[in-house]
């Protein structure tokens, strides 16, 4: 079926009023996920995008033919020690998913077996096959995969429609056997107690929020399983993980601004869970545990970019500073080891790691873990030993593939154990990355990370996209992408805009980007877009802006606030009926997010003041620049509606309108499962982004 029309949305007059101020939504009837005339617009959309696109198809294939030609396609990642094994996971040519394996240690074996050849190692147990377990579902995702201490248990959770509601499910790792221990309805995350007689996990409420921690006892049936802690405060969410010493047990009770922990014995799990250190409103604080006795607390008390303090495991309330707060070092996180720690830290726009020895009590003398490039991302790898001198890190950067290295903890010295493989004539020579700085309309300086070929010139003729998020304190840092390979070489410039809003540059920066301060997220971007157009770099009608999710919001915010800055705008699961949903506490994540945003049902002055900026309220009647918008019918987090509305309302408003609605209609958030199915994603974007700059014959 093909379909050169664009459907026109039904108008269905619905009356909001809120502070005063009555504002009628003609499409709120989208929202209506069981009506069939939802169904059949969204169907519609996906018709007209489809026979509009049509033209792209050879172009398409081209370039998910390019992404599988320079994937390893069969590979295998760097094995990682946890107790008497050596874990992977490993993938094979014509797959969709991992195959998640483990290999007995050999005797006098320290270092972990080579991964070259990327075919099973010899002697392997396959602990779960993806491939096997998704059989013919159109969607599949793992929730958890988690071994208990003694190695003896698998506990992992599946999800076959995107909703992100997973059934957990134990396999004895001796026998092969899956157990009847079958639990329904749970959320992402798991934790065993060091025994392996008792599990950990979460339910969430009808929000989507992760509220209740259940204790299951290995051999019982779900319905005898204990609720040991629920949290009635709708702003925070909880978590659950086993400490790498083994020893404890973690609750993590969280909202966007404060913070709890609770402990339980690994080796006691039906003590009763003991709050650590009462929450205080806009206190943040996360918990490792020392096997010398002591929790080590990286907090926000007093210290915006966070500090470190360390405490007796028997009176976790008194305090003793180990690394002190250090205004523009946002501290991340601690990892704990016998003799050491490493502090994930973010200084100047980039991320580092510092490794420390620790006794217990004192800290040594600390080493900063260096690399050349000017622009990288560095963080921590999967780390489960505790006694150990090694540290598993992974490093990147716009033109370096994802590389696993093992720092020795001991002498600093960085040992590389595998670079992703990039197949055919990728060299990394041929690219370049540059930091470039704009200047906002306050006059703060945002930064941008530009990566390109070698040989591009400045002269303003070079399509660009322009990637940027700006919510929750995440940080967009460099990354690489087999995927923009195939922009780069058709001479595409690709940059990322770290607007405030993001972590990029501190917990400042993420301030100044939320709330009543929310704007400079939008005006930071349209800022980086003209600058990469007055530098050069580019020019307005070749110039592509791209988000995703709270980044969708970005895209629709600058759609409206600045359409003559840019040549197309691919917004993807968007966040586009923003206002409507913050206020709607019956929705997933809404009350979670009112500390993000701020509670419009209220406060007249976040009512107004997000009335001023949602994309949905405040389409025009201009001119627009031509807008692919991709949602999922599953996605919990931004309802496929928002971009839905959006896009009807862009239709019905604007003047000669270019918008594309692309509606999966079995997955979720994250778009389709499985990798080929995601590159086809990526081509289908690509081909548009192509399609958009001129670049398609």
């Amino acid at each position: 079926m093909t379909s050169d029309q664009p459907p026109v949305a039904k108008r269905v007059p619905r009356e909001r009023s809120h502070h005063g101020d009555t504002v009628i939504d003609e499409y709120a009837w989208l929202a209506d996920k069981e009506d069939p005339a939802t169904t059949k617009y969204l169907e519609a959309e996906n018709v007209f995008t489809a026979t509009t696109t049509e033209h792209l198809t050879k172009l398409r294939t081209t370039l998910f033919e390019e992404i599988k030609s320079r994937t390893q396609e069969t590979d295998l990642s760097v094995p990682v020690r946890k107790g008497r094994y050596w874990y992977y996971a490993r993938t094979e040519e014509g797959q969709q998913y991992p195959i998640h394996c483990r290999r007995t240690v050999r005797d006098g074996e320290l270092a972990p077996p080579s991964t070259a050849a990327g075919t099973p190692l010899p002697d392997e147990q396959i602990l779960l096959d993806g491939n096997v377990l998704a059989g013919k579902a159109e969607f599949f995702a793992l929730g958890t995969l988690d071994v208990s201490p003694d190695g003896e248990l698998l506990a992992y959770s599946a999800d076959f429609s995107g909703d992100e509601r997973f059934t957990l499910s134990v396999v004895n790792l001796t026998t092969g056997q899956l157990l009847a221990d079958e639990i329904p309805n749970v959320h992402y995350g798991s934790a065993w107690s060091l025994d392996g007689s008792t599990l950990f996990y979460l339910t969430i409420d009808d929000a989507w929020r992760p509220h209740r921690v259940w204790r299951h006892a290995i051999g019982t049936p779900a319905a005898a399983d204990v609720l040991i802690y629920e949290e009635p405060d709708e702003r925070f969410w909880v978590d659950v993980g086993l400490t790498r010493s083994q020893q404890y047990l973690l609750i993590d009770i969280s909202s966007k601004v404060t913070s709890e922990v609770l402990a339980v014995p690994a080796d006691a799990p039906t003590a009763p869970a003991r709050v650590l250190i009462p929450r205080r409103q806009g206190v943040e604080y996360s918990v490792e545990h020392h096997a010398g006795g002591r929790f080590l607390i990286l907090h926000n008390d007093g210290a915006e970019d966070f500090a470190l303090a360390s405490a007796p495991v028997d009176d976790p309330a008194t305090w003793t500073p180990l690394i002190p707060h250090h205004r523009g070092t946002r501290l991340i996180a601690v990892d704990a080891f016998a003799s050491h720690l490493v502090v994930s830290l973010r200084r100047d726009g980039l991320t580092g790691l510092r490794v420390v020895p620790f006794d217990g009590q004192r800290l040594g003398q600390a080493r900063d873990i260096a690399f050349p490039e000017p622009l990288h991302t560095v963080g921590p790898g999967y780390n489960p030993e505790y006694a150990t001198t090694s540290f598993r890190l992974g490093y990147t950067s716009m033109v370096t593939p994802d590389s696993v290295y093992d720092c020795d903890l001991v002498t600093g010295e960085l040992r590389l154990r595998k670079r992703k493989p990039v197949l055919g004539d990728f060299d990394p020579e041929r690219y370049e990355q540059i930091r470039e700085w704009a200047v906002a309309d306050d006059g703060t300086s945002i930064p941008i990370s530009v990566v390109c070929r070698r040989e591009t010139v400045r002269d303003g003729l070079a399509p660009c996209v322009l990637y940027g998020y700006g919510s929750y304190e995440a940080a967009m840092d460099p990354w690489f992408s087999v995927a923009r390979l195939s922009l780069l070489d058709r001479g595409v410039v690709f940059a990322v805009a770290h607007v405030r809003g993001g972590g990029e540059m501190g917990r400042r920066w993420y301030d100044d980007g939320k709330l009543l301060a929310k704007k400079n997220t939008f005006s930071d971007f349209v800022a980086c877009a003209r600058h990469l157009a007055t530098t050069g770099w580019t020019a307005p009608r070749r110039l592509i802006a791209r988000g995703g999710s709270a980044g969708g919001l970005l895209m629709g915010a600058v759609a409206n606030l600045a359409p003559e800055a840019f040549g197309g705008i691919v917004a993807q699961v968007p966040f586009v009926d923003t206002l409507n949903s913050i206020l709607d506490p019956s929705l997933p994540l809404t009350v979670t997010e009112w500390e993000e945003w701020g509670n419009p049902l209220a406060d007249p002055d976040v009512y107004a003041y997000m009335k001023s900026y949602s994309p949905y309220e405040n389409v025009a009647a201009g001119h627009y620049p031509p807008i692919l918008a991709v949602t999922s019918i599953n996605d919990t987090r931004v309802a496929f509606h928002e971009p839905a509305k959006w896009v009807a309302r862009l239709r019905a408003e604007t003047v000669d309108p270019n918008v594309l609605l692309k509606t999966e209609m079995g997955a979720g958030h994250g778009g389709p499962s499985g990798r080929y199915n995601a590159w086809k994603e990526e081509a289908f974007v690509l081909a548009w982004i192509l399609d958009r700059v001129g670049l398609v014959s």
